[in-house]
This record gives C-alpha cells, structure tokens and sequence, in this order.
C-alpha cells in the first residue's frame, strides 16, 4: 500500500500529521514509539521574538468546538533553534515548522536561521498575522500573501506551505496567489473568529475579547473550502478543521486534500492521528485502493 505523500521535495511517509499549537510543548515525549508512526510533526508557531501570548482566559468550550485566543506564545526563533529543535530532530518524524511573522523581511530572516538550523523537512507560514500596511492578515489578502510567499522562496532550502485563513470571501483566490508566488503547498483551514459572552457577567469568555473557533463544528465549512481549492490549484494541501476520526479525515482526502491535520481532537484523545492512519488504511484495504493517490480527489462531481 503507498501512502506516502510529496509536497515539493519533501516526502512524507503517509498523510497524517498534527495542526501547529496542538500537539503540546513536551518534546521529551516525541522520541515515544508512537509519534514516530506520524507522517510528519508540525510544532506550536514560531515568531521572530518571543511572545508571551494573550491574557487569560484564552480557551473556552463551546458546542462541538472551541475557542482560543493564545496569542502564539512562544520563545522565539532562536530559542526555539537551540532547545526545542534538537529534541524534534531527535524523534526521527519529518518536521514541518510553522512560523509567522509582522513584516516580510522578519519571515526571510526566520527562514534563513532554519536554513542554517538545518534537518527540517518544510516550513509552513502561517500568514494570519497582521498586515501592519494593511491592517488586515496577510492571509485575508492575495497580495500580501504573494509578497510573502515570493521572498520566502527566494531564500528557503525547504519546501513552502502557506497556511490560509478561513476569514475571507473567496479562500482559491488566495491560494492561487499562493501558488503563482511558488508555495508547494496549502495548509487550509485555520480557525474561524468568533466569541462567546458569558451572560451572567455580560461579557467575552475570552480573554482578548474574540478568538479562532475550531473543532467538529467548522469541519463541513473546511471541507468545501479544500474542495473548491483543490479544483483550482495544482499543488498539494493539508487539509485540517475538526477531524476526530477517520471518516472525518477522509472526507479531506476524498475532496482533494493530500494530507490531513487532526487539531482540536489532539486535547481529548493524543492518540487520535494514529486512530486515523489506521482508519484511512482500513478504508484503502475495504475498497482495493493500493496507492493514496486513487483516493485523493476522488469526489464525484
């Protein structure tokens, strides 16, 4: 059964892998045998500087899903390079990590301290960030997302995935942007804003006032959007938004995805990218499929 996927030059050994910012901080359990059944390992995004991310409260429950408001804590790039990238590198799983950034020049010196960091296997840009000329995200405009795109690549020794933000009107137009400036793929969809008010205070449950709803609720809204893309563009895409199990992941795959994401569902169950893999095997073996490629895409129109 071949189930491993190309994206630029980077081959990764089947589909599944995690969304940036779910799948925890320890990377001393990432050398576990488990993890390293993962097509690939996305760690929480990095910025140029450490940030120390929203006030709380920063996650809230809601039906079928949940709001965050992080902020995108973290320790910063170089920090990042010397304390956490060993222990990933030391899991033996391909790496794929995810940056972000407030100008194009600081997302091309992040690059070029991976490039020299070494061992990865692509770089994701995680491009809902402000656009501080704009004040919109980069990822809400074809152009900004373009720029940043076509500066990255100029410079990168690994392949490029931009991720795409939901917020938008037309999510292929984006994506083509992302193309035409040389991504080799799309990392599609980040979360949806939304709030929730607590109504016996009279306001948010969230910290920062709103946050980016995910979970089971926004899987049909990501499923039409990576349908719609993978129609148009030619480059593969890690399709994520509420997968908890393997028909959920599917049904990416199915719609044109070439890889999936498991996010939210990581806080109730860790195992559940491995449930995943085993379930989109089982799918292939029930239906003959001996290459991935048979399913991908394979929606009828």
């Amino acid at each position: 059964m071949k189930i491993a996927i190309n994206i630029g030059t980077a081959v990764f050994p089947n589909p599944v892998t995690v969304a940036s910012g779910t799948f925890g901080h320890a990377e001393e359990f990432y050398g576990q045998e488990e993890v390293k059944k993962l097509g690939a390992l996305v760690p929480k995004t990095v910025t140029l500087n450490a940030q120390q991310g929203n006030p709380p409260k920063r996650i809230c429950e809601t039906p079928a899903g949940m709001i965050n408001a992080i902020g995108i804590e973290n320790p910063g790039i170089d920090r990042f390079i010397d304390v956490k990238l060993p222990r990933l590198k030391a899991a033996g799983v391909p790496l794929i990590i995810s940056i972000s950034a407030h100008s194009e020049d600081d997302f091309v010196l992040m690059v070029e301290k991976l490039n020299e960091a070494g061992g990865l296997s692509a770089i994701e840009l995680n491009l809902s960030c402000p656009n501080l000329q704009k004040k919109e995200l980069v990822a809400q405009s074809a152009e900004a997302t373009s720029g940043v795109v076509r500066r990255v690549k100029n410079v990168s020794h690994y392949p490029v995935i931009a991720k795409l933000s939901p917020n938008v009107t037309d999510i292929t137009a984006i994506a083509l942007a992302a193309e035409e400036a040389g991504a080799d793929g799309l990392s599609m969809v980040n979360t949806f804003m939304a709030m929730a008010i607590d109504i016996r205070k009279r306001r948010s449950r969230i910290g920062n006032f709103t946050g980016g709803l995910s979970g089971p609720a926004i899987r049909p809204i990501a499923v039409r959007m990576v349908c719609e893309t993978a129609a148009r563009v030619k480059i593969p895409i890690i399709g994520m938004g509420g997968i908890t199990n393997a028909d959920d992941a599917l049904e990416f795959l199915i719609a044109g995805a070439s890889m999936v994401a498991v996010g939210t569902y990581n806080f109730v169950d860790p195992r559940a990218p491995l449930t995943v893999l085993e379930g989109i095997k089982a799918y292939m073996r029930a239906h003959r499929m001996t290459d991935i490629r048979e399913l991908i895409g394979s929606i009828e129109r």
